[in-house]
């Protein structure tokens, strides 16, 4: 049913954005390899995700028969009662569309996004929603005391939904939220370099969790969405 992630609305201005991915808005979207962005909506910094289908009809039948309630327009909104608080829709396409132009050059620029986090209170409820409501495929579950998270990996085209569960607040029947960004770079030390120089307060390089990889955090030109840079892999 679902076969990849066709794009994130968020709130505020895209030109934030363009700064963030070294990339040009083209009819109001900006566009990576994988995923695009749209700008404008009202509410929480990260408003909302679209799912991408091939056919509108047989997602909302399916989703129906698991007790998932839609609304079809030339978007499926699902029941944010459905979706534990999350504002989720699905959009009929056959391909993405092509990435947007790179304003210095492709090398400096994202080329991808990596994950998306959203933050729940009852990570069971999220199995039962994202795996089996939506039929994404459950990769990873694990805890981490260190960190003091459990963390959900849900595989959906060649990117991840991550949930993130704190341990330390137990489980309740609260909201689940949208929250961060996770965006790949194919030369992390020219993306660094670039957003420097284009005046957006990056970290320094460290390494990353997953093995082989490098990290930086983005504490500016984000729309206030908690994000990362993530180089040394191509794909989960």
């Amino acid at each position: 049913m679902i076969e990849a992630i066709d794009h994130l609305t968020l709130s505020g201005s895209a030109s934030s954005y363009e700064s963030l991915l070294g990339r040009r808005v083209v009819d109001g979207r900006l566009q990576t390899r994988n995923v695009g962005l749209t700008f404008g909506a009202a509410g929480e910094a990260l408003s909302s995700i679209v799912f991408a289908t091939a056919s509108l009809d047989k997602a909302a039948h399916l989703l129906k028969r698991r007790a998932v309630g839609t609304t079809k327009g030339s978007l499926l909104q699902l029941s944010t009662t459905a979706s534990h608080g999350v504002p989720i829709a699905l959009v009929e396409r056959d391909q993405p569309p092509a990435p947007s132009p790179p304003i210095d050059d492709e090398a400096s620029a994202i080329s991808s996004l990596d994950h998306i986090v959203v933050r729940t209170p009852n990570p069971e409820r999220a199995i039962a929603f994202y795996a089996g409501r939506l039929g994404l495929d459950l990769r990873l579950d694990r805890s981490n005391p260190d960190w003091g998270s459990r963390l959900l990996f849900f595989r959906c085209g060649d990117l991840v939904v991550e949930i993130a569960h704190d341990l330390n607040k137990g489980v309740s029947d609260g909201p689940d939220q949208l929250w961060g960004l996770s965006w790949r770079a194919s030369d992390i030390a020219k993306v660094n370099a670039r957003l420097k120089s284009a005046g957006v307060d990056v970290s320094p390089v460290r390494t990353g969790r997953r093995p082989g990889t490098e990290v930086f955090s983005v504490n500016s030109h984000t729309e206030g969405v908690p994000t990362i840079v993530i180089g040394g892999l191509k794909h989960w």
